[in-house]
């Protein structure tokens, strides 16, 4: 009869041992990352400081209403991942599709104003030239182009020189972002790193 009583004290006690274990293992927490779409869909780049789950630059877009006028940036998204970028991936003084892979492209579905150059609707290639206290922002007419294989500086449109400024946070995927500033005027923002650089323009003959 002891045996018995002794045995089934042991027993419960193992049972006692293992579910504590397994409550203990139930809390362990995953590392949290960024869920972001598949790299074939548009993704909308949100403000991003951490890593995401995706690896390689990822196709995005942005969308903007600068009163009755659409506008929208199609774009691949790159990730800082620790890089050096300006002056390190991003080389200084050279044209850049400010992105990956092609191209970045811009439309709109109206006339605009950029600095002192009016633009006609339609859809452009969007380039910069980067460098360390100003950057060249470029709209050119072959839209469809891979990386800058094929750009032709006659194809040009608007040359524009505008300052970065420099942000304490940090955006961690290449953003673009549509500021409307009145109804009839707006700038497209570009967030990296910690780098911020916004392009002024102005709507012209809206109904």
């Amino acid at each position: 009869m002891m045996n018995i009583i002794f045995r089934s004290l042991i027993m419960a006690t193992l049972l006692s041992c293992a579910n504590g274990n397994t409550k203990s293992d139930m809390q362990i927490e995953e590392p949290k990352t960024k869920a972001i779409s598949p790299k074939d869909e548009e993704n909308i780049i949100e403000p991003q400081s951490e890593l995401d789950t995706l690896k390689g630059s990822i196709r995005a877009r942005t969308d903007g209403m600068i009163g009755n006028v659409s506008m929208t940036i199609r774009y691949y998204s790159p990730a800082v991942r620790g890089r050096v970028i300006w002056g390190g991936l991003v080389a200084y003084d050279n044209v850049w599709v400010t992105g990956a892979h092609k191209a970045t492209s811009i439309e709109f579905d109206h006339d605009i104003k950029i600095g002192k150059t009016v633009v006609p609707a339609g859809k452009y290639a969007f380039f910069t030239i980067p460098s360390k206290d100003q950057w060249m922002i470029i709209l050119n007419k072959n839209w469809n182009q891979h990386l800058v294989d094929d750009y032709a500086q006659e194809e040009d449109v608007v040359r524009i020189n505008v300052v970065p400024e420099t942000q304490v946070t940090h955006q961690e995927r290449l953003r673009y972002v549509i500021e409307p500033e009145t109804e009839k005027a707006g700038e497209i923002v570009i967030y990296w790193e910690k780098l911020e650089v916004s392009v002024p323009f102005e709507i012209l003959n809206q109904q």
